[in-house]
């Protein structure tokens, strides 16, 4: 039986500003990708997320970005590859630590934003991020886009990688993601973006904005919890791909 992983970006509130309907989609998910207080979250907002998603079964996932909390991470900033390996261990230790005292652990790694979008492209960034989670915690799952560097980076650094494929965005015909600046980034038609996934997962193939057909593999599916139909579609999603016969759970090998 096919089986994939449901992930989703959570943990995004900061002080007296909430994003995202995380108790509710973590009911609906199987990987919860926690911001670690550099593009979003903060210490209060990231122990309240571990501890939900430790309730609920769900996996925990550190999930390091720029230091950006105005641009929410989407702003790309030039820092060599000590810092960015630098910016991933702090941040992973972060959430360590939480769920640490709070009886759990973390299980892998997403980068966010622009410095994902980075790994996509540039070898060096993606082998600063690798490095990082090696050296922190080699049994922990990196989780990248499909095709991209970072996966590369990852099995070269001998850890378990997740490719990872987007539900709600467009794809351009080089395998990246069309940027959030373009009109065309984002899928709002539930149906469409279904049927896509459930294609990528069974086809291990994507159509891009041109018409070109990409091959892809999809171990998780990013469900982005900061939009305000997540919940609706996290529900339709699951149901749908039950309804094809595919397992909602991990979707990666494991050694």
């Amino acid at each position: 039986m096919l089986s994939v992983d449901l992930n989703s970006d959570l943990g995004e509130s900061y002080g007296l500003y909430k994003i995202g309907n995380d108790k509710e989609v973590l009911q609906h998910i199987t990987s919860a990708n926690v911001a670690c207080g550099y593009h979003a979250g903060d210490h209060n907002v990231m122990m309240e997320t571990v501890k939900m998603a430790a309730a609920y079964g769900v996996k925990i996932g550190a999930h390091p970005g720029f230091p950006d909390l105005h641009g929410f991470g989407r702003r790309e900033m030039k820092l060599d590859a000590g810092e960015i390996y630098n910016l991933t261990v702090y941040q992973i230790g972060a959430l360590t630590a939480a769920a640490k005292v709070c009886g759990t652990k973390v299980a892998h790694v997403k980068p966010h934003g622009a410095l994902y979008n980075m790994a996509v492209k540039d070898k060096t960034v993606a082998e600063a991020i690798a490095q990082a989670v090696a050296d922190v915690d080699s049994s922990l799952v990196l989780f990248g886009l499909a095709n991209s560097w970072l996966v590369k980076a990852g099995k070269e650094k001998g850890l378990i990688v997740a490719r990872e494929v987007f539900a709600d965005r467009t794809y351009q015909a080089d395998g990246s993601l069309t940027p959030r600046s373009q009109a065309n980034a984002m899928i709002h038609d539930a149906d469409v973006a279904i049927k896509r996934v459930i294609r990528m997962v069974k086809e291990a193939k994507v159509e891009a904005i041109d018409g070109t057909v990409i091959d892809i593999k999809a171990d998780t599916i990013c469900i982005h919890g900061d939009e305000p139909q997540a919940l609706d579609f996290a529900v339709k999603l699951k149901t749908a791909l039950s309804a094809e016969g595919i397992k909602v759970g991990k979707g990666w090998d494991t050694r």
